[in-house]
């Protein structure tokens, strides 16, 4: 197991949240679809998301990357508001030039990865840190080779996107969020798009990172053998709700609310049940 159990509630009063989701909730229409969620990640902490298709998860990520807005509710970074600025003590809705700061915390990698077909594979991990970061060439191209290296694509430099499968694919998207160096990265169903015999090779990429790398990550995932190895904490979520949270062991081995066993009956033939 990638990670250690941790005592959730003690690291709570002992360490500063690094993200906090307070009382969010969210509609389309008059669709809702997050109902008053709560929910702090620590530094370093690495939390798991699952639940059935519908239930909130991938609207809780993008309101983090500034994707989607809140339709009410406060979400913080290191204790400052990410959709609002306060001025003399009053909350007004967040300029482009603080979402741009504020970004520069959060690296997420998606469903579909997003690359610049035009572009080499090492082109499109060196982009971001030129125009956003105003990282000089040489170093971004340098930081660009390292990270490439770590997941495994240091022979695919002057391939382009086409070229590669679509594990390979991920594996420069998830090298290109990692170079920005976030606080916290966000991994939305990263292997959804992927054939069943690419899957393991992403996993195993994400993995090495959680082991390797002390950055906070909140990874929404339907494969549970995976969130049980990684995470050092879950949350099962539906119908727009957090339903129950805990140490892997408590959720996969016994969980106590009958929505999130019903959930994981699915998976029952697994072996860590």
């Amino acid at each position: 197991m990638v990670s250690t159990e941790r005592n959730i509630e003690s690291d709570k009063l002992t360490e500063k949240s690094l993200v906090e989701y307070h009382n969010i909730c969210k509609s389309f229409g008059d669709v809702e679809i997050l109902r008053g969620v709560d929910l702090q990640v620590q530094p370093g902490e690495k939390v798991a998301i699952i639940g059935p298709s519908g239930s909130g998860k991938t609207t809780l990520a993008r309101m983090l990357m500034t994707l989607e807005k809140p339709t009410s509710g406060t979400i913080k970074i290191n204790g400052e508001h990410l959709w609002h600025e306060e001025i003399d003590g009053k909350l007004i809705p967040a300029s482009e030039k603080h979402f741009r700061k504020m970004r520069g915390d959060i690296g997420m990698v998606f469903q579909q990865y997003n690359l610049f077909p035009h572009m080499t594979i090492l082109q499109n991990v060196m982009e971001a840190q030129i125009c956003v970061l105003r990282r000089e060439k040489k170093e971004a191209r340098d930081r660009a080779i390292e990270m490439l290296t770590k997941v495994g694509l240091e022979n695919k430099l002057e391939a382009y996107p086409a070229n590669l499968s679509g594990g390979q694919q991920q594996r420069v998207a998830i090298a290109r969020a990692l170079v920005m160096k976030p606080k916290i990265m966000l991994f939305d169903e990263v292997t959804a798009a992927l054939d069943p015999e690419l899957v393991g090779e992403v996993l195993q990429v994400i993995r090495e990172i959680a082991k390797e790398e002390d950055m906070a990550m909140l990874l929404i995932t339907h494969e549970m053998e995976f969130a049980r190895q990684i995470a050092d904490r879950i949350i099962f979520m539906a119908d727009g709700v957090i339903v129950e949270q805990g140490t892997p062991n408590q959720i996969f081995l016994h969980p106590k609310h009958e929505r999130t066993i019903e959930f994981l009956q699915r998976f029952r033939a697994s072996s860590f049940f």
